[in-house]
């Protein structure tokens, strides 16, 4: 009975998360079903096992998510996402549409700006540039989510994105864990993304296939604002990333942009940022006092890495109030709409997390993880498996690896130490499978993106497909037979 409730309480959070109902209510009611299959006493494990955990997590993350929403609302309202978005367009110009699109969107938030933020001002630039060069509008969100959702959020060595963060206090990693295995992972993905999507383009031309003629016509801009008041999108947005739509056009933007350095210049203060203080300072600082009980009885290898991706998004955010403090015409109402962005995200990831810890605490649950454990091909691809699952069926790469991370971290850390697997593999292994099986249908993510761009389903998403899962699949295959061979580097 323990199995099958873990199956029916995932069964419903699926089935009412992708109609639009909020998983701040999905997330405990599933846990207590699980609990109640088991025979296990609810209220205990809503107060006693969800809570802690889900408060666990807004503790450990939340100031991630804050920075992170904070510094993208910034990056928009300043008018520097945009600025970047006209460089990539004016360099490249229409007959290179698709190659433009996907590197605006790789630079900014490779930078540190949210993939939804990039999403709602890229999208309609994409859509005039795309209009222009004659590129079908169903390849723009498969375009789109080449730039903002695969090798920047999981590949790239000391990306800021949080699913990089999550498995840092876990296996005791920073930012840039195994980064020439990421380098290579991020070329497999954007080199097969780029190659489905010329060959998607000459195929459509050979066809005879235009824009898309009558939808063509109306403004680029209006598919993105109709997206933002979409309380379906919301919903389910609010569980894929650290930014909620609701705020994007809140606050006050900028009638005139900044020139293209000023516009880059706090995407290379988080990167730089990062970088020294991963790698440099906070390695040499003497940080004993954290073993006391008051700051948590914890090593700085479970903080350090919070700690660098924080500091440098703050960093990041100072620089950018300060080239831009004239453009930045309302600055209250961009900081409120920034923080206000990030609340929606933490506490529904939080409460995926919750979900994850009851389910860790069934007794039936020691069934899945020496299935789990019991995977063929070694640490690596269970722990590829357990994450590809968890991220599928929460559609949320964030939510799937925490969830996973927490019930099985410390088993992997246990092999780690037994075997010698090197804690900055796994770190890499697990962060690119949280980015494979989650984009499927009902991603939070996928959904914005196509009602960003005024596609459906059924025009885009076979794009989305092999651009995102099967691009990303095929990395990890790379990352685990390389790590597998000569170990991380």
């Amino acid at each position: 009975m323990g199995l099958l409730g873990i199956f029916v309480a995932l069964s419903a959070m699926m089935f009412f998360a992708f109609r639009g109902w909020t998983i701040l209510m999905l997330a405990p009611i599933a846990a207590l079903i699980a609990a109640a299959f088991a025979a296990e006493p609810l209220l205990a494990h809503w107060t006693q096992t969800f809570m802690p955990a889900a408060a666990g997590f807004v503790a450990q993350f939340f100031p991630l998510f804050l920075l992170g929403a904070l510094f993208g609302k910034l990056m928009d309202d300043s008018g520097s996402v945009g600025a970047i978005a006209d460089l990539m367009t004016r360099k490249l110009g229409p007959s290179r549409a698709i190659l433009a699109v996907t590197l605006a969107g790789a630079l900014v938030t490779y930078g540190g700006v949210s993939l939804f933020v990039a999403f709602f001002v890229i999208a309609p630039m994409g859509l005039a540039l795309f209009r222009a060069g004659q590129v079908p509008r169903r390849l723009l969100p498969a375009t789109l989510a080449l730039g903002t959702s695969t090798f920047t959020m999981s590949a790239l060595p000391g990306t800021p994105a949080i699913q990089n963060a999550i498995p840092m206090p876990f296996f005791g990693t920073d930012p840039f864990a195994a980064p020439g295995l990421g380098l290579i992972a991020a070329l497999v993905m954007f080199g097969m993304g780029m190659l489905w999507l010329t060959q998607a383009f000459k195929r459509a031309q050979r066809a005879g296939e235009g824009f898309d003629g009558a939808r063509g016509a109306g403004d680029p801009a209006a598919p993105a604002q109709e997206a933002a008041q979409d309380l379906q999108v919301r919903e389910l947005a609010s569980t894929a990333r650290e930014f909620d739509p609701a705020e994007i056009d809140r606050g006050a933007r900028s009638a005139a942009q900044p020139g293209p350095l000023v516009a880059i210049a706090p995407l290379v203060v988080v990167i730089a940022v990062n970088l020294i203080l991963s790698q440099l300072v906070l390695p040499r600082i003497d940080a004993g006092f954290l073993a006391e009980e008051r700051w948590g009885g914890v090593s700085l290898s479970a903080v350090a890495g919070v700690w660098s991706v924080a500091a440098a998004l703050a960093a990041a955010i100072l620089v950018l109030v300060a080239l831009n403090f004239r453009r930045l015409v309302d600055l209250r109402a961009s900081v409120d709409a920034g923080a206000n962005a990030s609340v929606l995200p933490v506490l529904s990831v939080a409460s995926l997390v919750g979900f994850g810890a009851v389910v860790a605490a069934l007794p039936a649950f020691e069934m899945v993880r020496d299935w789990v454990l019991g995977i063929g091909g070694g640490p690596l691809v269970s722990l590829a498996v357990a994450t590809n699952i968890l991220a599928a069926l929460t559609g949320s790469a964030s939510g799937g690896m925490t969830i996973a991370l927490e019930a099985l971290g410390g088993t992997f850390m246990q092999i780690s130490a037994d075997t010698g697997l090197d804690p900055a593999l796994m770190h890499r292994v697990a962060v690119i499978s949280s980015g494979t099986l989650d984009s499927l249908p009902h991603n939070g993510a996928v959904v914005t993106m196509l009602a960003v761009c005024g596609c459906t389903h059924r025009d885009s998403y076979l794009d989305i497909v092999m651009v995102a899962v099967v691009g990303a699949l095929a990395a990890l295959a790379v990352v685990i037979l390389l790590g597998g061979l000569v170990g991380s580097f």
